[in-house]
């Protein structure tokens, strides 16, 4: 049976995200999900199999949906500082403006068994392989030392944006999560020359 996709499918990937948030993976059923989203229990099962499927559903929509957005914002930049610091702002800026999804990617995310990580780890994949091509590119234009590690690289560069969203949401003081972009390019950027 082929996934169903549209108006209802967004609709339980919006309430999954907001339940997963408030009261965590394990602890959430399909039944809460279905009450956020205004539906009966049934109708999430027309969508996704199980529990499992509903958090990998919703962690590749918003993957694709995160790295094609990215992308459209880097192909105007003109150099690898630039998409650098685009990055950083871009991966800060919508996850400050979605505590929720935040949550859930940083910490719920973290929590589960492989089967849902294999699941979630293609469609990180392309978001490593985005920030890689930047890398390579400042080294081809000679921002970026020629010794890089393009892999480990890409390693320090998605882990210190990982960690400066992970604080963010686990910190019990409200700060300003975009401020955070500026300094954060300058210590990577100054690692990458």
């Amino acid at each position: 049976m082929a996934k169903r996709t549209g108006e209802k499918h967004h609709d339980i990937i919006d309430a999954a995200v907001k339940t997963f948030a408030r009261t965590g993976y394990h602890r959430t059923r399909v039944a809460d999900i279905a009450r956020e989203a205004g539906v009966a229990d049934g109708t999430v099962y027309i969508y996704f199999k199980n529990k499992e499927d509903i958090l990998v559903s919703l962690f590749q929509d918003l993957m694709i949906r995160f790295v094609e957005d990215l992308y459209s914002e880097l192909v105007q930049c003109q150099d690898a500082n630039e998409k650098l610091k685009k990055i950083i702002n871009y991966h800060l800026t919508t996850l400050a403006g979605k505590p929720d999804q935040a949550k859930v990617t940083q910490i719920e995310l973290r929590q589960i068994d492989q089967a849902i990580n294999e699941g979630i780890s293609r469609p990180l994949k392309r978001y490593f392989e985005l920030i890689e091509e930047v890398i390579n590119e400042g080294i081809q234009q000679g921002l970026y030392r020629k010794d890089l590690d393009t892999k480990t690289a890409r390693k320090v560069v998605f882990g210190g944006i990982d960690e400066v969203v992970t604080c963010w949401v686990m910190s019990n003081k409200q700060y300003d999560l975009t401020a955070l972009s500026e300094p954060v390019f300058e210590l990577l950027v100054r690692g990458l020359r």
